[in-house]
């Protein structure tokens, strides 16, 4: 199946089952300061866990299901592996209680929980021809018991025992988004090993000092990514052979001999996760989300210049992403703005980056030690703006690592220039 055809799946399921289908939030969060942008799907409905809205009232059901634009910058280094992304799709069901007839077969508008959630995860998984290699419950830690409810569900549905695991915080309880929110005991779903799908129990509240209270009305938010879903249901070696990114692979293939497969990952995930963003209104800046843009489009630009390919060509690469994803997201059809805005930032930064990477060449020999290391960083920061993240890199290339006492220097250093800075 195409992954046009498991979204349409995805959601036509769950609708039938008495969901109303929610278009995705913006990347921007529109009032949600805790983040600077939208993490995960449940982030446009935390209101209506802790009843400052109501479900019934602006959808008519307590049932909601979406696929979400989703972008993290925690794992931002690791881009170019097998498996981080900065964006993608999060497939997800939700629901707001009280619960109702908490019965798989209830395909009404109440609120739902453990059973119906387990059900039919298990039956969608089921309807895709896919095999589930074993499941994960919270196993209980602190002040949060082991979620005997979901281990039992489990068994209920026939799923052998001993692949039924218990796992701590750390891996089953989930959230919240942010300093405070909706957050609970999670039960995972595995294939071919890797974490399929997450089903989130909301019977918390966390504030801000993480102090849990128990939810007046306990909720479900499931979440599935949909890049891991492509590659178990395509049998594809990588997330980045699935269907998701064939149009980007086809283009990147006619502009590069280069086999660096690190940097043309670095370029269709960066690539994918700029467009998505600008089209949500965001530009490259020096603050806050504005600069996690900047900063993927300079490390896009680094991934090109070691891959060989003409700056220009960029455009074959936008409009092969724009084609793919713009059927769903209608708000990707502003080509102009899109390209304009990539250009903009690439052009301005290959210029420093020419500069920056010649006296990289000329400065790092590869036996400095670590604050000699930290030393030359920041010259190459205040005298050529080569920024430390894209040097950092550079030094990955070269099969040399950054440590603390680099990082270290580097802040001592950059601390003492803004004092002389500010007179």
């Amino acid at each position: 199946m195409t992954s046009e055809e498991v979204r349409k799946l995805f959601l036509d399921y769950f609708e039938k089952r008495g969901h109303r289908v929610v278009s995705s939030s913006s990347l921007i969060p529109l009032d949600d300061p805790s983040v600077l942008l939208t993490t995960a799907g449940m982030q446009q409905f935390k209101k209506y866990y802790t009843r400052e809205k109501d479900p019934i009232k602006d959808f008519g059901t307590q049932r909601t299901a979406s696929i979400q634009k989703c972008f993290r910058t925690t794992d931002i280094e690791e881009i170019g592996d097998e498996t981080h992304l900065t964006f993608f799709e999060m497939l997800g069901n939700f629901s707001f209680g009280p619960v109702g007839d908490d019965d798989p077969k209830n395909f009404g508008t109440d609120g739902y929980f453990k059973r119906s959630a387990i059900y039919w995860a298990y039956e969608f998984i089921k309807s895709l021809g896919l095999e589930i290699d074993y499941v994960t419950v919270f196993g209980g830690e602190k002040n949060v018991p082991f979620d005997e409810e979901s281990y039992k569900i489990w068994k209920e549905i026939g799923f052998p025992e001993d692949r039924i695991l218990k796992r701590g915080r750390e891996d089953n309880f989930w959230g919240p988004t942010g300093d405070e929110g909706p957050c609970g005991p999670t039960t995972e779903i595995y294939i071919e090993n890797i974490e399929i799908w997450n089903l989130v129990f909301n019977e918390y509240y966390q504030d801000k000092n993480g102090n849990l209270r128990k939810l007046e009305f306990p909720g479900v938010d499931t979440g599935m990514g949909m890049e891991r879903l492509m590659k178990v249901s395509q049998r594809t070696p990588t997330i980045f052979e699935t269907d998701l990114f064939e149009p980007l692979n086809k283009v990147l293939e006619n502009l590069t001999n280069k086999e660096n497969q690190r940097k043309r990952r670095i370029v269709l995930d960066h690539l994918r996760g700029s467009v998505f963003l600008i089209a949500d209104g965001l530009y490259p800046s020096n603050l806050e989300r504005g600069y996690i843009l900047r900063r993927i489009l300079r490390r896009l630009t680094l991934a090109l210049k070691f891959l060989e390919i003409d700056i220009s060509k960029i455009e074959l690469l936008i409009k092969a992403m724009i084609e793919k994803y713009a059927a769903f997201y209608p708000e990707l059809k502003n080509f102009d703005k899109i390209k304009e805005v990539i250009f903009k930032e690439i052009i301005n930064f290959e210029r420093t980056l020419s500069l920056g990477l010649k006296e990289f060449n000329r400065l790092i020999k590869g036996n400095e030690s670590d604050s000699e290391l930290g030393e030359k960083l920041f010259l190459l920061y205040t005298s050529y703006g080569l920024p430390l993240e894209i040097s950092k890199e550079l030094l990955r290339e070269e099969g040399l690592v950054w440590k603390e006492e680099s990082q270290k220097v580097f802040e001592e250093l950059f601390k003492k220039h803004q004092e002389i800075s500010k007179g």
